[in-house]
């Protein structure tokens, strides 16, 4: 073999996977069609936001490296919720396009078992459907025990302008022209998406008097739980909001059948992304609203490009000057680069297994928009998954399966094989039942102890982790242990607070698990000499205690489900009884357990009862 690991593709899957891999020891070849483009950020280049804050502090946990690439080269960050419950808080940092690819390529560089090579694969070597390495548009073939795809955007990829179609890339790059067809031909599913991106305006041309301004947060933020800070609150660069207008709305829906999308052309089968739509998308679909929200902010502190969050089109240019225009501020804009829409070819994921690898091919991985995903982060974390299993499975090793209770990761990887998708699929925190499980400030205490056995976590990582758990049981007992006794100047702290007087001595304990009580009050009656992590963790852990003590019951009550195996041989043909519908889906997931089963779309409690008493009478022992 020429290599232990080939990953196909340099976009944030595949720097991932290629992370984990070399780290780890192994030989490893990326394969990317543009150096340059490693780690490109072709649409908006912030990082995190909702839920995808979380996954990206869940992979620095795991010994990812997204979060401390962004948190050395962001532009602003902020977290998102910081007045609401700490399930939904997630970090939100505006990334810096040409500073974030930069660093990321210094990362790889400096691995010593990873090789990087331009080249376009065109197909894979694959021998009794087991996947052995790829074939380059220039017939040369690269042996590998493992391969991993993550092709992003780039499947028989079409920029979508008006009525014009055109065979590219982001950017303009070459697409892969021939994969797509080839992993249709070795039994692969391939179904159509599509995507979008604003325009980019000058800066100059902005009258930013006309919008809000919208500025990084002033405390200290970072994703990784490994770094200090690397960036001056009062240097961050703000971000503006303004709105789309009547008149804007008018020239919409006026030229409606100019757009991409909608009839000027009729042989697009791709679906846009539901939880990102674009303009004309928002336009459409909620027609009573007189305005929507848009955010101006800088790609980079190198070029004065401003991008339009929000304003996605496929409109034709002439018809973009005019929308543009119509937006508060940006009546005299110059737009250095106009707003597309792309299609693009990707694998159905029920296809996949929970380690990434796929059903179809033994040996060959996908990760990232490959797997019908939208999002820098949602790609990450999945390329790292990838990453990891691959190595484990060339170590001997079982897979890394993140259970939805353990991580969003698992969420997403769930979602994708178990329920399939019908369009780009995003992260969102109301997709995880277990949300306050799974919080922005205890992704450390959950994963990195998994990130240390599957070797990309060091020594000093884990006992910072130790040191880390060991405060927070000594502030929990300081807690518990010590009093406080209502003096005349304490009343004095609580009513100049406007907090409620206690009528009578309680414990420190008691007194945080009041709503209205915050650490940062106690800390100013008594000494509290404990890190703000510590004290922000065990605010939340008391605060919340019986809805996270209850959270954590009915993810008992899953994972006892999650033991039920279903035989792999199960023949769902015989099971009389069971919906049509049902027996179509669990014939196509191949769900491994009762617990996924259920999660199956089309699959029905009756569906479930009737498939347990089959499972009882047929295979007594396994159930």
């Amino acid at each position: 073999m020429d290599y232990e690991i080939i990953v196909v593709g340099g976009g944030h899957a595949g720097c991932e996977a290629a992370y984990a891999s070399a780290y780890k020891g192994h030989k490893t070849l990326l394969i990317t069609s543009n150096i340059k483009n490693i780690a490109d950020m072709p649409c908006n280049p912030h990082i995190g936001g909702s839920a995808k804050g979380i996954v990206v502090r869940e992979i620095d946990a795991l010994g990812g490296i997204m979060g401390k690439v962004a948190d050395k080269t962001h532009l602003q960050i902020k977290m998102l919720n910081a007045s609401k419950g700490p399930a939904v808080q997630s970090l939100r940092a505006q990334g810096d396009k040409i500073a974030y690819p930069k660093e990321m390529l210094k990362v790889l560089n400096s691995l010593d078992n990873l090789t990087i090579k331009e080249g376009m694969v065109e197909d894979l070597i694959v021998e009794n459907k087991t996947c052995k390495g790829v074939v380059l548009e220039d017939e040369t073939k690269i042996t590998s025990s493992i391969v991993i795809l993550t092709t992003g955007t780039y499947l028989a990829s079409d920029i979508l302008v008006g009525n014009t179609r055109t065979r590219k890339g982001p950017h303009g790059e070459r697409p892969s022209n021939n994969l797509s067809n080839k992993l249709a031909n070795y039994g692969f599913k391939i179904i159509r998406l599509k995507t979008g991106t604003p325009q980019r305006i000058d800066r100059k041309t902005i009258d930013f008097s006309k919008t809000k301004l919208e500025p990084g947060d002033n405390k200290y933020l970072t994703f990784s739980f490994d770094l200090e800070p690397c960036y001056k609150i009062e240097e961050q660069l703000p971000c503006y909001l303004t709105y789309t207008t009547e008149k804007t709305h008018k020239i919409i829906r006026e030229n409606l059948n100019k757009s991409s999308m909608y009839g000027a052309l009729d042989d697009i089968k791709g679906i846009g992304p539901r939880y990102c739509p674009s303009i004309e998308d928002k336009v459409t679909r909620f027609a009573d609203k007189e305005r929507h929200q848009l955010f101006l902010e800088p790609e980079s502190k190198y070029y004065d490009d401003i991008y339009v969050q929000g304003f996605s089109t496929s409109m034709p240019e002439d018809i973009q000057e005019l929308m543009v225009h119509s937006l508060p501020g940006l009546e005299n804009a110059k737009i250095l680069k106009y707003g597309y829409a792309i299609e693009y070819d990707a694998i159905y994921p029920t296809q996949l297994n929970f380690s990434l690898e796929t059903k179809v091919l033994n040996n060959l991985f996908t990760a990232g928009q490959i797997n019908g995903t939208s999002g820098y982060e949602e790609a990450a974390c999945q390329g790292l998954m990838a990453g990891i299993n691959a190595t484990l499975k060339l170590e001997g090793k079982s897979p890394l399966i993140l259970k939805r209770s353990d991580a969003y990761i698992g969420v997403l990887i769930d979602d994708l094989i178990t329920k399939g998708i019908r369009d780009p699929y995003r992260l969102l925190t109301s997709r995880a039942e277990f949300r306050l499980l799974l919080r922005s400030d205890n992704a450390d205490l959950r994963l990195r102890k998994i990130g240390y056995d599957v070797g990309l976590i060091n020594e000093k990582q884990l006992e910072k982790l130790k040191n880390k758990e060991d405060n927070i049981n000594k502030l929990k007992d300081f807690l518990k242990n010590n009093k406080l006794k209502i003096t005349d100047e304490i009343k004095k702290k609580f009513i100049s607070n406007n907090i409620e007087v206690p009528s009578s001595t309680l414990s420190l304990e008691q007194l945080i698990k009041r709503p209205e009580i915050s650490m940062n009050f106690l800390s100013s009656i008594i000494n509290i000499d404990f890190d703000e992590e510590i004290k922000e963790q065990v605010s939340i852990n008391l605060k919340y205690e019986g809805y996270i003590n209850k959270a954590i019951k009915e993810a008992q009550k899953m994972l006892k489900l999650e033991e039920k195996q279903i035989p792999s041989d199960i023949d769902y043909d015989k099971i009389k009884n069971i919906a049509s519908e049902a027996r179509q889906k669990l014939k196509e997931v191949r769900p491994q357990t009762i617990a996924q089963a259920i999660r199956i779309s089309g699959v029905n409690p009756s569906d479930i009862s009737i498939l347990s008493i089959y499972l009882r009478k047929e295979y007594p022992y396994e159930s």
